[in-house]
C-alpha cells in the first residue's frame, strides 16, 4: 500500500547533512535523499514529489543550477523548491527568490520551525495565506497579465486598472510590494506614491515603476520621490523577477533570516 504522507526530496552533496535531515523529518515526512542532480532526476522518474528542498554549494550543479533545471521542465516546474543552506547574504537569497525558490531556510535548523515553514508550503490554503502580497497598478490590462502571469507562482498578485480606487483597495488587502505604472489618466504612478507613503503601515514598502520612458531624468524622479526601483518596459521576466526578489527579501528579511 502506498504512503499517504507527503513525499520530499532532499538534494546536498554532504552525505551528513543528508542523513541529519532525513532523521530529524522522518517523524512528519516520506524523505528521500539525493547526493546529485543526476540523483534527484533519477528519484523524480519514479516518485511524486510533494517539496523539494536544495543546498547552494555543490559540485558539479549547485542549487540554483538544479532549480533552473526544476524550472525548466513541465513535469517539475510546479513542484515547491526550498533552499536550505548556510549560505545566508542577502545575493544568495535574492538569487534563489528570483530563480523560483518559494522560501529560504538557514541551517542550522530548528526541527519545528523548519517543519512549519514546509507545512506552509505544502498546505494550499496556508501557501496562499504566507505568500507576499504583490499589487500592480497599471491602466494596459496587457501589462497587468503579464505581470501576473510571471509573479503569481511565487508571490499573491493583485493587479488594480483603475488608480483612482487605490485607496479603497488599501483598505482590505496590505500588500508587501507595489508596482506603479508611470503614466496613467487621471492619476500617475507619482500621485499614487504619496497616498501609500501616508498609510503608516507602508511608509518604507518598497515601490517599484514599470514605465516605457527610462530616461536618466525620470529615473532620478522616480528614486528622488522615493521608488526603490525602476523597470522600463516591455518587461523582461528576468529583470522583474530579479528586482522584484531583491526588495521582498529587503522588505521581509524573508520573514526568518538575517541578511548581512
Amino acid at each position: 500500500m502506498e504512503s499517504t504522507r507527503k513525499k520530499i526530496i532532499f538534494v546536498d552533496d554532504i552525505n551528513y547533512s543528508l542523513l541529519t535531515v532525513k532523521d530529524r523529518l522522518k517523524g512528519n515526512y516520506e524523505v528521500f535523499l539525493a547526493q546529485s542532480s543526476a540523483k534527484l532526476f533519477e528519484i523524480l522518474d519514479n516518485v511524486k514529489a510533494d517539496l523539494i528542498m536544495l543546498d547552494v554549494n555543490m559540485p558539479q550543479f549547485n542549487g540554483y543550477e538544479i532549480l533552473a533545471l526544476l524550472k525548466a521542465d513541465k513535469d517539475f516546474a510546479d513542484i515547491p523548491v526550498i533552499f536550505l543552506t548556510s549560505q545566508n547574504d542577502k545575493a544568495s537569497v535574492t538569487r534563489a527568490m528570483a530563480l523560483g525558490a518559494v522560501d529560504y531556510f538557514l541551517k542550522p535548523f530548528v526541527d519545528s520551525k523548519l517543519i512549519e515553514c514546509i507545512e506552509n508550503h505544502l498546505d494550499p490554503e496556508k501557501r496562499e495565506e504566507y505568500r507576499p502580497k504583490i499589487l500592480a497598478v497599471d491602466d494596459n490590462p496587457s501589462i497587468l497579465k503579464a505581470v501576473y502571469y510571471i509573479l503569481s507562482s511565487q508571490y499573491k498578485v493583485y493587479t488594480l486598472n483603475e488608480p483612482e480606487k487605490l485607496s479603497e483597495f488599501l483598505e482590505n488587502v496590505h500588500p508587501n510590494l507595489f508596482i506603479l505604472d508611470y503614466k496613467m489618466p487621471g492619476l500617475s504612478g507619482f500621485d499614487l506614491v504619496p497616498i501609500i507613503r501616508d498609510i503608516p503601515m507602508h511608509s518604507n514598502t518598497p515601490i517599484i515603476f514599470l514605465t516605457s520612458e527610462g530616461t536618466a531624468d525620470k529615473i532620478l524622479d522616480a528614486r528622488c520621490l522615493g521608488a526603490s526601483g525602476y523597470i522600463v518596459k516591455p518587461i523582461n521576466e528576468n529583470v522583474l523577477r530579479e528586482k522584484i526578489a531583491y526588495h521582498i527579501v529587503d522588505h521581509l528579511l524573508w520573514r526568518r533570516i538575517r541578511v548581512r
